[in-house]
């Protein structure tokens, strides 16, 4: 059996693992993560791996999570949906909305599985996950405990959760649990969208614009590797924001509730004149300037060499400092992305 991540992850990184187990059930899961720790392995779980990136090979055993599902319960003002960590996020928005159940549409095309849903709290165009979410069902891998956390037990912050922190270790998702209100209001604050009726839009047009958006602005996976949008949007205190736009006063910025002001990371990395820059294999891409591409057989170390440029290139011109949103892969496991490309 081959033992190669390259159909595993979505940047297309060649890397090879010690061992590869596809699951389908909790059982089947527990007994790889099992097999492995008394082997003395390291082990890493994967959905469509669409947010990782492999530095070197991995020398312990990648569970690809693929369990299935989608059990809808309806109650007087919403739909309530039980869903597989291994259900393809996609095909379950187009899912959601040919069932006449609305609220998920902001979020199409995000590449990736459910159960990795929660641990990103993934987001796009003004909806996060956090929004949606009603409990996350987890196993810990220990004990086989079955666990389930409500939205508020999650911990979701920006493209954060509990599932990054106390819960990374040992703990896998199962399922995800959705609450779509039946009173269905458009998200419109964010590009194309903006433009849309707000009165008389329908979810599936929604749904149109953000595809639109997205393919025609965001590279093709299957065509040019990649991890979708490689750097966080930078959060930064009022002080340090009102100070950074009396400098530049074009900058795009988002007022956040709480006072700090959200930056736009792919407008920083264009400024620098970065759009289509290579090093080695890897590439930032022309249209996005927020996302790598493995332009030519990129290995780990070429992104790690590009984003550590771009890193320096923005810190230098706006004294703002990106961060990965995508977690790195080493020999034995998560690595800090920070520290790698610093």
């Amino acid at each position: 059996m081959s033992t190669s991540l390259k159909p595993f992850n979505t940047f297309g990184i060649q890397a090879d693992a010690s061992r590869i187990v596809i699951v389908e059930t909790v059982q089947q899961l527990k007994d790889a993560w099992s097999e492995s720790v008394a082997a003395k392995m390291p082990v890493l779980i994967l959905g469509e791996g669409s947010n990782v990136l492999f530095l070197e090979d991995y020398s312990g055993t990648a569970i690809i999570n693929r369990i299935p599902g989608i059990q809808v319960t309806e109650a007087d003002d919403a739909w309530y949906l039980h869903v597989g960590a291994g259900e393809n996020w996609h095909h379950l928005v187009e899912y959601t909305l040919q069932q006449g159940m609305p609220g998920l549409e902001n979020l199409a095309l995000i590449p990736g599985c459910a159960g990795s849903s929660p641990i990103q709290n993934i987001g796009a165009y003004g909806v996060e996950l956090k929004s949606v979410c009603h409990y996350v069902d987890c196993v810990d891998l220990l004990s086989g405990e079955m666990h389930r956390l409500d939205n508020s037990q999650c911990q979701f912050g920006y493209r954060d959760s509990i599932f990054k922190h106390e819960y990374q270790d040992h703990y896998a998702i199962i399922a995800v649990g959705l609450r779509l209100p039946k009173l269905w209001r458009p998200v419109l604050t964010y590009g194309d969208l903006t433009r849309l009726d707000a009165a008389n839009v329908t979810p599936q047009e929604v749904f149109n614009a953000v595809c639109h958006m997205r393919t025609t602005k965001l590279p093709d996976p299957r065509i040019n590797g990649n991890a979708g949008s490689f750097f966080k949007n930078p959060v930064l205190a009022a002080e340090q924001a009102e100070k950074l736009l009396s400098s530049f006063t074009t900058i795009p910025h988002y007022p956040q509730p709480d006072g700090s002001v959200k930056l736009a990371a792919g407008w920083l990395i264009d400024q620098c004149q970065l759009k289509g820059f290579q090093i080695g294999g890897a590439g930032v891409h022309k249209q996005q300037a927020l996302v790598l591409i493995n332009e030519d057989g990129a290995s780990g170390q070429d992104v790690v060499e590009l984003a550590h440029h771009i890193r320096q290139c923005v810190g230098g011109k706006f004294n703002v400092w990106l961060e990965p949103e995508v977690r790195f892969i080493g020999a034995c496991g998560e690595v800090s992305a920070v520290e790698t490309i610093a």
